[in-house]
């Protein structure tokens, strides 16, 4: 069994799907379509920049969105057919949802450039921040986030592999983190590059916006089940869809034990689709699994074979 994932923030780079777009109809058509919708020449950013432009957050993810459906339909196969699950980390779930079907193009750039805006306004710059702690499991990262708090927000936002777990919170509670976190078992707590604190209870205004959001949209049912964050279970109900989207900007990105939830379901095979992060920690958390990453027009016509 294969599944197709998606991959989060953090992937973004300039120049990324300039040669996809110049090898590829498809691929042009993708990043036309999300330019016309969000009414800016995305595309032109996404290949020239500037980089700190793209970085920000409005603009990284629907950027990654529209490279991961580019990618996806340049490889030209139908998803029922290719894949019988999906799953995308963090933002990556709203494209794994466009790919299945449940929003179309237009939807998901709009939805992910507003959560991009509504995420960014939801805390004053400097007063959230992030950080990587290496060589701990959730157990330990949940032990180090509870002591760094001290009344203070300090929780884990996303458990992504055995070794790699992600805090997320007020900016002095990570910081007294990243203090403790060696002399409390970890090998190392890097702070992360990012301009909010994703995925933790201080992201609830940014919550609020996106459950506005869509409840005014169509959600469709999935053509294959989609692996929500928030519960690392396969769903395919439009309006659970809908739910977890707004828990999941508060709430945990359970990477882990998605991938090992679809690996119990019988999955061997796991296609990321416009990354190469992904991938990574698949073989961490599974290390008998297959793994393969489509990024290039190369790996696309390597991956059509394979797929086929």
């Amino acid at each position: 069994m294969r599944a197709f994932i998606f991959p989060g923030q953090g992937s973004q780079a300039v120049g990324m799907g300039v040669a996809l777009a110049g090898a590829s109809r498809a691929a042009r058509d993708v990043f036309d379509e999300v330019d016309e919708a969000l009414g800016q020449s995305l595309f032109r950013l996404m290949r020239d920049g500037p980089e700190e432009e793209l970085k920000l957050t409005e603009n990284a993810q629907p950027a990654i969105m529209a490279h991961s459906i580019a990618v996806l339909r340049t490889l030209g196969v139908q998803l029922i057919d290719a894949a019988h699950f999906v799953a995308g980390h963090s933002l990556g779930e709203y494209s794994a949802l466009c790919a299945a079907g449940s929003f179309d193009l237009a939807t998901t750039a709009k939805l992910l450039k507003l959560r991009g805006q509504a995420m960014q306004q939801a805390v004053p710059v400097g007063e959230g921040a992030m950080a990587a702690l290496l060589g701990a499991d959730l157990a330990l990262a949940q032990k180090i986030a509870e002591a760094a708090a001290q009344g203070q927000v300090c929780t884990v936002a996303n458990d992504n592999d055995p070794s790699q777990v992600v805090i997320s919170g007020h900016k002095a509670a990570i910081d007294r983190a990243i203090e403790l976190a060696k002399g409390m078992g970890a090998k190392r707590a890097l702070p992360l590059p990012v301009s909010a604190p994703f995925h933790c209870p201080l992201m609830q205004p940014a919550a609020e916006a996106m459950r506005d959001a869509l409840g005014y949209v169509v959600v469709e049912s999935p053509a294959v089940p989609v692996f929500a964050n928030v519960t690392a279970q396969a769903e395919t109900d439009p309006d659970a869809i809908r739910n977890q989207l707004v828990e999941q900007v508060t709430g945990m990105v359970r990477w882990r034990e998605s991938v090992a939830n679809m690996f119990d379901a019988g999955v061997n095979e796991f296609v990321e689709i416009g990354g190469k992060v992904l991938g990574g920690m698949v073989k961490r958390i599974v290390p008998d699994a297959q793994v393969m990453s489509v990024v290039t027009i190369e790996d696309v016509e390597a991956a059509a074979k394979e797929i086929a």
